[in-house]
């Protein structure tokens, strides 16, 4: 049977998911709250890893390990580094990719990990389809759209880095957890797929659009994923 682990940075990106569970039982571990119940009539486990990549890996291999989680779902906000996706937009990830891993001085590409043969973590598929669908159904009158996550424990407020992460990296929202979720996901052989409501434009902006839009888009987000769990 399949059991889908649902990881959040932040409360108000889990908090609605976490409301929604039946049969919930918390469990604590590494400083997290694990709630573990049913969404929409399939097993899951929500939690809020805290925000940043070290966190997010910790989070996404305790729910393999401890919970045996068969599915990862990343749920939250990010910034547009894509023209095309306006604020309230949400992106479905393609892939993923860290963008402040630099070992180019060793012939890796930027972004890539050394010595695991590949640049980005691909999402699953099939993920990404039921992300589309439920999208299209529960947040009809929201632009939604595949791409690219980038990741980095930095919150992208200026426009010469928003440029670089585009130029260098071909990213298309930009954010502090996606990557390392997609990286553990993807060595533990385990589908996942991130879903990002775009909070602000990741420029000089952002600083006055995201404590703004920061709670609808994650709430835009979170409706999306409890739909796909009903057909995990």
């Amino acid at each position: 049977m399949s059991k889908i682990g649902i990881i959040g940075a932040m409360e108000l990106e889990v908090e609605t998911l976490k409301s929604q569970l039946t049969e919930t039982k918390i469990t604590k571990k590494a400083g997290m709250e694990f709630h573990e119940g049913i969404l929409n009539g399939c097993p899951a486990v929500v939690v809020r890893c805290g925000i940043g990549k070290v966190n997010a890996a910790l989070c996404v291999q305790i729910l393999i390990d401890l919970f045996e989680v068969t599915h990862v779902v990343n749920t939250g906000v990010a910034g547009s580094l894509n023209a095309e996706l306006n604020i309230g937009d949400i992106l479905i990830s393609r892939d993923a990719l860290h963008h402040d891993m630099d070992v180019t001085i060793f012939g890796y590409q930027p972004g890539e990990v050394p010595q695991m043969g590949r640049l980005e973590f691909p999402a699953d598929a099939r993920m990404m389809e039921l992300a589309k669908a439920s999208c299209e159904k529960v947040c009809s009158d929201i632009h939604c759209s595949f791409g690219r996550v980038v990741s980095g424990d930095q919150f992208i407020s200026d426009g010469t880095i928003k440029d670089r992460l585009i130029n260098v990296y071909h990213g298309d929202c930009a954010e502090m957890e996606g990557a390392s979720i997609a990286h553990g996901a993807y060595v533990n052989g385990i589908p996942f797929v991130i879903i990002r409501a775009i909070s602000d434009k990741a420029d000089g902006s952002a600083e006055m659009d995201y404590p703004l839009f920061e709670k609808a888009a994650a709430e835009h987000s979170a409706r999306l994923v409890a739909d796909m769990a009903t057909y995990i």
